[in-house]
């Protein structure tokens, strides 16, 4: 191998995420900073958006609670935009390798 080729196979090693494996980090912090994100580009009212977090025997719940004007926005029709939401935290989730539903509450 080339010298070149060989510096990549040792830089690959630490490109290794251990993320998952540091003890100052919170379960499911990368999903909850996607809520946040998420919940505050959609309401009037940033301020009053409080996310809870609950162990479940099936991973983390979060409740997320708006305004009251707010909620319609979070919701959306039918539910799309609640359900996109769902589908994104979900996703971040998956990356701390942990399994999360999301609820909106009144």
């Amino acid at each position: 191998m080339s010298d070149v080729e060989d510096q990549a196979v040792e830089g690959a090693d630490e490109d290794v995420d251990d993320d998952a494996d540091d003890p100052n980090r919170l379960p499911g912090a990368t999903a909850i900073d996607v809520l946040e994100y998420l919940v505050g580009t959609l309401v009037d009212d940033p301020d009053a958006i409080e996310i809870s977090e609950e162990d479940d025997r099936r991973g983390l719940r979060l409740q997320v609670r708006v305004a009251p004007d707010d909620m319609g926005r979070v919701i959306g029709r039918r539910g799309r935009i609640a359900n996109a939401i769902r589908t994104l935290v979900r996703a971040a989730a998956a990356d701390d390798g942990i399994s999360v539903d999301v609820d909106f509450v009144d």
